[in-house]
């Protein structure tokens, strides 16, 4: 019995320290940066153009006389800790506080000083969508959430004007970025947040019957009020719409565990590409399909964005060190580290021959 109690506590003990290497391994791990560099731009990009389209009605949403005045927003975030600086810009700095914004934006778009830049983009995007709460909708959300992730890893070491900054300074020594603990943290999480965005996405169609019967996609498609590119013609092609209903659900439910399959992130990327450019032409919801996809790219293998840009631009990142696979199998990672602790020792030859023997 003693001996039986013994095997287990060994057993449990050795479970929880490969539990804690690996996960070590997973969240700190240092990463090539041209990854998150990416991630950042096309962030950036569709921040500065759903900004822009604020600045189309400035005065209806920000102004004294908006749509939704100060006091009822701030009645209906009487129980929320909800920031926004709008509630100290008097009415006749509003565009000057607007062009302001649209600035740190533009800089943190292009990695300009961009440990400040990120942080102030964040302000930024949290404080427009607060003071308009009504105008939320999933595309604030995910934009917002990049930007926080992005804002705790360094994104600017690599594909920025900090990068161009630092090449000039000191020459050959800044020509490759180092693999940053930062960068794999900041990619880890928006990995961990878009795997949980679907599969609750996914869960919660489950409560509804048309998921279930296979007419959620017809009626997403017969609806006029979203509807941009005419596709009445699966009325006469029910299976096709009830096949398309019900693999994307199995899709949101289980990318949380086959994306990290190597086998099959590849399917699992292409079904985002198809579902959300989909989504962006059948119903017209563009920019939320494209920030979604985003939000994707940073399952993409490392090694592979490294040589992409590197061809694109040649001579700048080219000897950017190679950076790990996004994820090894939980025994690789553990005997990656104790390989690591516990290198072994280097024999003498007269030892190496006994060793043999």
């Amino acid at each position: 019995m003693r001996r039986v109690l013994n095997l287990a506590v060994v057993y449990v003990a050795d479970s929880a320290r490969s539990l804690a290497q690996w996960w070590n391994a997973f969240w700190y791990t240092p990463a090539d940066p041209t990854l998150l560099g990416v991630v950042r731009i096309l962030t950036g990009l569709m921040l500065l153009y759903t900004h822009a389209v604020w600045g189309m009605a400035l005065d209806a949403f920000f102004g004294p006389t908006a749509w939704l005045s100060k006091e009822l927003v701030l009645s209906i975030q009487s129980d929320q800790f909800a920031y926004s600086f709008w509630w100290l810009v008097p009415s006749n700095w509003m565009w000057p506080a607007y062009g302001v914004s649209m600035l740190i934006l533009a800089l943190f778009t292009i990695g300009l000083w961009t440990r400040v830049t990120s942080i102030m983009a964040l302000v930024v995007v949290i404080s427009f969508a607060h003071r308009v709460p009504e105008a939320l909708f999933g595309l604030d959300q995910i934009n917002a959430l990049l930007t926080l992730y992005l804002a705790i890893g360094k994104s600017g070491q690599a594909l920025s004007v900090d990068r161009r900054m630092a090449l000039r300074r000191r020459g050959a020594a800044a020509a490759q970025p180092a693999p940053s603990v930062s960068a794999n943290l900041a990619q880890r999480l928006i990995n961990v947040h878009m795997c949980v965005i679907y599969f609750f996405a996914g869960a919660a169609k489950l409560q509804g019957p048309a998921w279930w019967n296979g007419e959620a996609m017809w009626r997403a498609f017969a609806n006029l009020e979203y509807q941009s590119t005419d596709m009445t013609w699966l009325a006469w092609h029910p299976w096709l719409s009830n096949l398309v209903t019900h693999v994307s659900v199995l899709w949101e439910i289980f990318f949380c565990v086959l994306i990290w399959r190597p086998r099959w992130r590849p399917v699992m990327l292409a079904g985002a590409v198809v579902m959300h450019v989909g989504i962006g032409a059948c119903l017209g919801m563009w920019t939320f399909g494209l920030i979604m996809l985003v939000g994707c790219a940073s399952f993409l293998p490392n090694e592979a964005v490294r040589q992409f840009v590197a061809a694109l631009v040649p001579g700048r990142i080219a000897a950017t060190p190679a950076a790990r696979p996004l994820r090894d199998s939980p025994r690789e990672t553990v005997d990656r580290v104790r390989r690591r602790e516990n290198p072994e020792p280097v024999l003498t030859a007269d030892q190496e021959s006994r060793r043999r023997l």
